[in-house]
């Protein structure tokens, strides 16, 4: 269980270096703009190390996923908030329904997560799949929109 639990942070943490490669590459960001992704991820450091606990029992990795969920959806809020404070009328009324769609889309891949990573067909490690699958949606999420926020 802590093989797999340290393959998932793992995998966040390289496909976190490759989104930032990738993202900036498509636009030249504001210099004197504070370093919104910086400062996201020196937030989210304690939740992970709280899941990449070696001590951690199946429910501790549970508590711990909860915990960095509910800290991801106040981070989503928070950065789609300064995202729309920063936009015009017209273009700001896209990005409410751009957001609508996306928790759409989140709410069905949360469905999809819970239907396929079940106990039965991947047993005690399917919560913890479960926990890392939804939290790199919702960050994902996150960093989309504090890259868009860098050019304003």
């Amino acid at each position: 269980m802590i093989k797999i639990k340290k393959g998932i942070v793992y995998k966040f943490v390289l496909a976190f270096w490759l989104f930032m490669g990738v993202v900036k590459a498509h636009a030249i960001d504001n210099p004197d703009a504070p370093d919104l992704i910086g400062e996201f991820v020196k937030r989210e450091a304690s939740y992970l190390l709280a899941i990449e606990d070696p001590k951690n029992s199946t429910s501790d990795y549970l508590v711990a996923y909860n915990h960095y969920l509910n800290f991801l959806n106040k981070e989503l809020e928070k950065a789609a908030q300064e995202m729309t404070s920063k936009l015009p009328d017209n273009r700001r009324s896209e990005l409410i329904a751009a957001q609508l769609n996306w928790v759409k889309y989140r709410d069905a891949e949360f469905e999809f997560i819970k239907n396929t990573w079940n106990r039965k067909s991947f047993g005690s490690s399917a919560a913890i799949s479960r926990g890392g699958y939804r939290a790199s949606i919702v960050r994902d999420r996150i960093f989309q929109l504090l890259h868009y926020t860098k050019n304003f």
